[in-house]
């Protein structure tokens, strides 16, 4: 018989009892970490961000606002420009967000005329453009993008003025967003009326009609469906001056130059600035006013070249290297906000009526 001490009974019950208040333990603890995680998250501040469908901040950089606030970021997309700011002056009595990202100068007064946003916006930072009634965050040129191959294939020299574009060499080669739906349509439009005079501008509209130009929904359509690079049929586009750099940075590598290239037209480009504010009753102002400043902080401003392909508006913050593959218009036309808010809708009906109608 074998001999079995009297004692092992008792600790194998030991460590038994051990393992069972162990896991006992354990679980508790499981229940205990995850109640604390979820008053956690319960706890942080949800603040709303109104944005145009182009909004594209990094996650990380998102990330870095709702750490160091113990915040949440709620991104609300409202379309376009035009129709975020539409929107937004639909529901102001009860506003779908606490902040707006987007607002540039062509509908900052139109906001502020709207009663939809605060009246003291928070402190800026220096910037080196300017923008009314918001905190300026970006810049951008709108204005004439073209295929540079297929120019050169069908041996076209490049047209030199608007008034070009009219002739009978280039019908059917221009594509442009409509200004009642698109913000970069629209900045054109106005470009060519800061540039051409008014009379000028939609006389060369209705000379463009009967010269086949192609009128599109929004940049997306022009750029993905109709621009010859993408396998469309026109190889002029309206788009910004930042495009051949983004074109060659997500070729990753497979580029050194831009297909692309703009064309600076006298009337052609226009400058756009946007900003960020915080909108007339908003349930969370202060941690809308702190969101509305981070726009402006480094972390962002060094994110903006190749999120959303425009130029970071605070003094002092470099642009990034890839920019060496844009360009800037000299000629670049930024209408008065207070004229534009007053004659947009004039001149968007009368473009409608010499384009479309």
């Amino acid at each position: 018989m074998k001999f079995v001490p009297f004692y092992l009974p008792t600790l194998n019950q030991s460590k038994a009892a051990k393992r069972a208040k162990t896991v006992k333990l354990l679980s508790l603890l499981g229940i205990t970490l995850s109640l604390a995680l979820s008053q956690t998250a319960w706890a942080r501040t949800e603040v709303r961000l109104a944005v145009s469908d182009s909004f594209d901040l990094p996650k990380p950089v998102i990330e870095q606002f709702e750490q160091q606030n113990n915040a949440k970021i709620s991104i609300v997309k409202l379309g376009s420009g035009n129709e975020m700011l539409n929107r937004l002056i639909l529901s102001k009595k009860s506003p779908l967000a606490d902040a707006v990202f987007g607002l540039d100068n062509n509908t900052s007064a139109k906001a502020h005329a709207a009663g939809i946003l605060k009246g003291q916006q928070p402190q800026s930072k220096t910037t080196v453009v300017s923008l009314s009634r918001a905190l300026p965050v970006d810049f951008s040129f709108i204005t004439l993008n073209y295929d540079k191959q297929w120019f050169a294939k069908n041996n076209l020299p490049l047209p030199k003025t608007l008034d070009d574009l009219v002739q009978p060499q280039y019908k059917n080669l221009l594509a442009v967003p409509n200004p009642a739906t698109s913000t970069p349509g629209l900045g054109f439009l106005l470009a060519n009326i800061g540039g051409l005079g008014e009379e000028h501008a939609f006389k060369w509209w209705g000379a463009m009609r009967q010269n086949g130009v192609k009128i599109t929904k929004d940049w997306s359509q022009a750029y993905y469906t109709e621009f010859t690079l993408n396998g469309g049929s026109r190889p002029i586009i309206v788009g910004y001056a930042t495009s051949p750099a983004a074109e060659v940075f997500y070729s990753e590598g497979k580029l050194k130059s831009p297909n692309m290239g703009n064309l600076f037209l006298q009337g052609g480009s226009y400058l756009q600035i946007e900003g960020a504010a915080v909108l007339n009753q908003a349930k969370q102002p202060e941690m809308a006013a702190k969101l509305v400043q981070y726009l402006q902080s480094p972390a962002v401003q060094d994110s903006l070249m190749t999120s959303m392909w425009v130029y970071p508006a605070v003094k002092g913050i470099k642009a990034h290297p890839i920019a060496v593959h844009a360009s800037s218009p000299k000629n670049a036309k930024s209408l008065p906000a207070a004229q534009v808010n007053s004659k947009q809708k004039d001149w968007v009906a009368r473009w409608t009526r010499v384009v479309i109608k």
